[in-house]
Parts: structure tokens; C-alpha cells; sequence
């Protein structure tokens, strides 16, 4: 089996997945998968009996800068459920975008013993503007180290946006998908219109 070390091939090509679907892992306190459903094997391309025991970081894309899971680890440590947009990397090297909703799981005495990760397909809004970011961060961490990347980050979260990464990511997947409803609306309402003058007229 691959091992997430191994280099793969990287294509830069969107694998093709049911977006309606709700991608599901469960993990333990390390990280590594105790549970993955179907959703998530068909979208990774790697069975249910392959992911258990491995790192989640199986999946992780090289375009994701190492920031992004410092803060989320930082936050479930914390005892904060968390959200997070990631690029994640198919087993044949093509990739998908998601946000994740992590919440952490206790056992009978209420302490942390996991987590629980939900993810779905975000907007192409949601991409085309986290993306440069992430690009940056990337840039930045590959030239100068995962520190600098971190410090300018937290500023820039700051200075531009105002708002934790948490905030930022839940705010800008519902704006996005918000527009990308009320596009849908429109256009669902302009073929509507078209048919009517069609068969009806004006």
C-alpha cells in the first residue's frame, strides 16, 4: 500500500464525487483512522480496510500550507470544535476541496479519546479565494519556514479579515453558498420563464 510519505503523481484534476454527500472519519487522539465511510473511500480511492490505522495525513495535498493544520490542531487540543477548507489528495493523485466540521469525541468520564470529522463539498467561490491565500502561506513557508508562515497568518487574519480562521471559514462557506444558491435560483427561474413564452407565449 502507499504510504502517505510515498511521492504520487500529482494531477491537477477535481476527482468526480456525489457533492451532496457527506464525507465521514472518525480518528483517535493522534490522528489515525478508526473509521471512514463510503463516502470517503469512493472520493479518496483508497477501500475502508486500507485507511484504517493510517494517518489521516494520507490524504493530504502538498498545495495545502502546514499553518492551516497547525491552527486546527491548536483549536482541538484547546477543547474547540473547529472548521477548516482543505485540499485533499485521491490515491491517484487527483484532488478535492471540502470544508470540515472536526468535533471531538469522550469517552464514558468526558475526556477527549477522538474525533469526528464531516465534510462536504464547498463552492467554487469558497476556492477562488481561499486559494491564493493558501498559495501565499505555501510560498512563504517553503522560502522562509512554518513560523513565518504562521506570524503572517495570524496578521493577516487581523489586519484583513477581522476574524479567526474559524470565523473566516464558516463566514465566507455560507456568503458563497449563498450566492451559489441564489444563482441557481436565478437561473432554474430564467429557463422557467423561456419554456413559458415556448409553449405559452407572451
Amino acid at each position: 500500500m502507499q504510504s502517505p510519505q510515498t511521492m504520487r503523481q500529482i494531477i491537477d484534476e477535481e476527482v468526480k464525487w456525489d457533492k451532496t454527500q457527506t464525507i465521514v472519519s472518525k480518528t483517535d487522539l493522534f490522528g489515525t483512522i478508526l473509521y471512514a465511510n463510503d463516502v470517503f473511500t469512493q472520493v479518496c480511492e483508497y477501500s475502508a480496510i486500507e485507511l484504517i490505522g493510517e494517518p489521516h495525513n494520507i490524504i493530504r495535498h502538498p498545495d495545502m500550507p502546514k499553518v492551516a493544520f497547525k491552527a486546527l490542531w491548536d483549536a482541538l487540543k484547546k477543547g474547540e470544535n473547529f472548521h477548516a477548507i482543505v485540499k485533499n489528495l485521491t490515491r491517484t493523485g487527483r484532488y478535492y476541496w471540502v470544508i470540515t466540521d472536526f468535533t471531538i469525541d469522550k469517552d464514558e468520564n468526558g475526556e477527549p479519546c477522538g474525533y469526528t470529522a464531516r465534510r462536504k463539498a464547498v463552492p467554487n467561490g469558497v476556492v477562488e479565494k481561499i486559494e491564493p491565500i493558501y498559495k501565499t502561506l505555501l510560498d512563504i513557508e517553503k522560502l522562509k519556514g512554518e513560523k513565518a508562515s504562521e506570524l503572517y497568518f495570524d496578521a493577516y487574519l487581523k489586519e484583513e479579515i477581522g476574524k479567526t480562521y474559524n470565523e473566516f471559514v464558516v463566514d465566507l462557506f455560507e456568503e458563497e453558498s449563498k450566492k451559489e444558491q441564489y444563482q441557481k435560483e436565478k437561473t432554474k427561474n430564467t429557463i422557467k420563464k423561456g419554456l413559458n413564452w415556448f409553449f405559452f407565449g407572451d
